[in-house]
């Protein structure tokens, strides 16, 4: 395809890039641009320090690739790059698909050299910090000695931030020649941190070992020319060497006629060069030339003998301080640096007119009033009188009561990655016959894509199918049709082409004996969820960047893991409890009260009424959306939703009502209006509903390899 520009890695240089083109979007070069990185998120280094101390907050460090990528109308794919095919131009990645592109700009960092010590290295930065985390229950002067390899200026900064984490604990900063400069050496003896030189010294227990950093292995497997610690050599317009439409900035490059240094100072300021040229060459312009300086000042946080913040100032060998007033101004000058990277909102916050953005995923649902005035105006009033998840197509005549269902379900792109949201619109539409206890069996699929360049086309086309194809291979089930078309309206202007794509799934089961009912609920009968709830708040919040992107990840998580094992499962539990299982619909759309509506029917079997006991403690929601809710916000579907609340007052036109249990949740309070709002939230990829008897109920609550969670029952109205 032509005119694709892969960004891999989320570095500094990567991230102010995005932020140029987000603020100055005319600068932005035509065509697909598609962030790769491990993470949601990147830690700005020159932070971390501070975050290990104490002193920051893992928010205040954190640049959220996810908005910096939607503000700039990138693509994000959120993977573990492997490797790197350059004759035919592809990006390998873990668990996906390799991603074509037709230029390249690599920023992927560095990771701590290898070593046969048994310390936990210090990069990449996220597993350092979790293992951190799990020694600070051993803290105490009690334990043996925390050891930090290396005593470079990164190692004497981690020593002096460990001391400010852990007051008591016995530290040591073990070097195998260097000797830190005498000021630091001095510093060290006050902060009571052992520093250690000798080749022969014992480094056995806990640690972090600080003893340098190379770029990754598989820069240098694909054949790019690197130099000694494998960084990736290129020229002075940061285009690298033999390789014209391949770029690298940051620590995983170097520039071969001025070698610099791994560090955030340098990479912050390729920045800038790196834009111009990935602009120049996408226009076929001359490149511009680049000489970074010889030196940087460089600020080195630490702490004084009563644990107070300080800094040093280094400028080549000359070395100020320590002065509190330097860690003021270092302090200063990281906290402008991650003020630029705070958006006011997203820019697809509001459409062209002004009005509040609309939701995708299924909150771009139809409301379910205007659904059933259409149906009835129809003539089909039956389907919303007594609605199914899936239909039954023919009796199967390998066994009574078996039968072959079907059913549809889309809708337009949640996320950007094309792939992801392919997956996740075949999770959301199996759903359908997994409410039913059905297998899925094939598929087909409608997809419509943006007008745009047929480059660009292919490629969402192409990475949509496969994302698909994952969720539905993984159940045993095969993509083996669909149809294609090309939207007639624009293609989206306030974001990447990606979000153009719309896709619909038609969905086939096997054979499937006596598939569960959406209604049959009998008094006694307990309530199960699957999974929890707030998938439609966390992705609306999103679009204004209320939503922290670490609970954004969790949603993500919980959405693309594939339900299809734990119908399984239950199945196998079903046979053993026979006649327990009443009831069963999935939440999605119409939120937990629209679609439990839908489960009470008219009566139970002999006529009389059920009320349903929700305890409102008990419903579980994704970290984040409870917060949102009370923040007021809210999915675009919601209003219309919150007819649903009639059936907690029992006025509605539902024979049934329901009982929320509030427990120590005081009426009319914060949480309260939250949960209310949480019980009508639209869902994409949500939860399954049972209705059980009390016998298969605990069966299943005891049951390790499945979560279900009971969340109410049915009583005699």
């Amino acid at each position: 395809m032509s005119g694709h520009l892969l960004l891999a890695g989320g570095g500094h240089s990567h991230a102010l890039v995005l932020r140029r083109w987000a603020m100055q979007p005319h600068k932005r070069p035509r065509g697909l641009i598609t962030l790769v990185n491990r993470h949601s998120t990147a830690l700005y280094s020159g932070m971390v320090p501070g975050l290990i101390a104490g002193r920051y907050s893992r928010d205040e460090v954190t640049i959220d690739l996810r908005q910096l990528a939607d503000q700039a109308g990138v693509i994000l794919v959120v993977a573990e790059i492997t490797g790197l095919d350059l004759e035919r131009r592809l990006l390998q990645l873990k668990d996906r698909p390799a991603l074509a592109f037709d230029q390249l700009s690599l920023d992927v960092g560095a990771i701590s050299r290898a070593s046969e010590q048994s310390q936990q290295a210090i990069k990449p930065l996220e597993p350092a910090l979790a293992y951190l985390q799990t020694q600070d229950a051993q803290r105490s002067k009690k334990e043996g000695p925390f050891r930090i390899l290396g005593a470079g200026l990164a190692g004497v900064e981690v020593a002096f931030a460990m001391r400010q984490r852990w007051p008591q604990r016995p530290l040591q900063l073990i070097a195998r020649s260097d000797h830190p400069h005498p000021n630091l050496q001095r510093a060290l003896e006050e902060a009571q941190i052992d520093w250690l030189v000798g080749s022969n010294l014992s480094s056995d227990g806990p640690g972090l070992r600080c003893t340098g950093s190379r770029a990754p292995s598989w820069l240098e497997r694909a054949g790019l020319p690197v130099d000694a610690q494998g960084r990736v050599q290129t020229d002075s317009s940061l285009q690298v060497i033999g390789q014209p439409y391949v770029f690298a900035s940051g620590d995983c490059a170097v520039i071969r006629s001025a070698p610099r240094p791994p560090s955030g100072v340098w990479a912050v300021r390729a920045a800038a060069p790196l834009a111009r040229n990935l602009e120049a060459s996408s226009q076929r312009r001359p490149l511009q030339r680049w000489r970074p300086q010889r030196r940087a000042l460089q600020l080195l946080g630490g702490a004084d003998r009563n644990g107070q913040p300080t800094a040093w100032a280094l400028w080549g060998r000359w070395l100020v301080g320590p002065h509190p007033l330097l860690w003021r101004w270092k302090q200063r000058i990281d906290r402008r640096f991650m003020e630029r990277f705070q958006f006011q909102g997203s820019m697809r916050t509001r459409s062209e007119g002004g009005d509040a953005m609309l939701c995708r995923g299924c909150a771009a649902k139809l409301p379910a009033a205007a659904l059933e005035t259409a149906l009835s105006a129809a003539g089909l009033a039956h389907l919303g009188s007594a609605p199914e998840d899936a239909a039954q197509l023919t009796a199967d005549p390998a066994g009574e009561g078996s039968a072959i269902l079907q059913s549809v379900d889309g809708f337009p792109a949640l996320v950007s990655d094309p792939w992801l949201n392919g997956r996740l619109t075949a999770l959301h539409a199996s759903s359908d016959l997994w409410a039913c206890g059905a297998t899925v069996q094939s598929a087909q699929a409608v997809i419509t894509l943006p007008r745009a360049d047929a480059g660009v086309q292919q490629w969402l086309l192409s990475q949509t199918l496969a994302g698909l194809r994952a969720a539905l291979e993984e159940q045993g089930a095969a993509l083996i049709g669909g149809h294609t078309l090309e939207a007639r309206d624009s293609a989206p202007t306030d974001g990447s082409p990606s979000l153009g794509v719309q896709v619909v799934l038609t969905v086939n089961s096997a054979p499937t004996r006596r598939p569960w009912p959406k209604r049959g609920l009998q008094a006694g009968d307990v309530l199960l969820l699957s999974r929890a709830l707030g998938t439609g708040v966390l992705f609306a919040a999103s679009m204004a960047g209320a939503t922290r992107p670490e609970d954004l990840d969790t949603a993500l998580a919980q959405m693309t893991n594939s339900q299809h094992t734990m119908v399984e499962r239950l199945r196998r539990f079903e046979r053993s409890h026979p006649g327990e299982l009443h009831a069963a619909t999935d939440i999605t759309g119409f939120g937990l009260l629209g679609h439990l509506g839908e489960m009470l029917g008219p009566s139970t079997s002999d006529g009389h009424r059920l009320q349903l006991q929700l305890d409102g403690a008990a419903i579980p929601a994704l970290p984040g959306a409870f917060a949102l809710l009370e923040a007021g916000h809210s999915s675009s579907l919601a209003p219309a939703n919150r007819r649903a609340w009639s059936l907690l007052d029992g006025t509605g036109a539902q024979p049934a009502a329901v009982a929320l249990n509030l427990h120590a949740i005081p009426p009319g309070s914060s949480r309260h209006r939250a949960l209310l709002e949480l019980l009508v939230d639209p869902q994409t990829c949500g939860p399954l509903l049972l209705a059980v008897g009390p016998a298969l109920a605990e069966a299943l609550l005891r049951d390790p390899q499945t979560d279900w969670q009971q969340i109410g029952t049915a009583t005699p109205g």
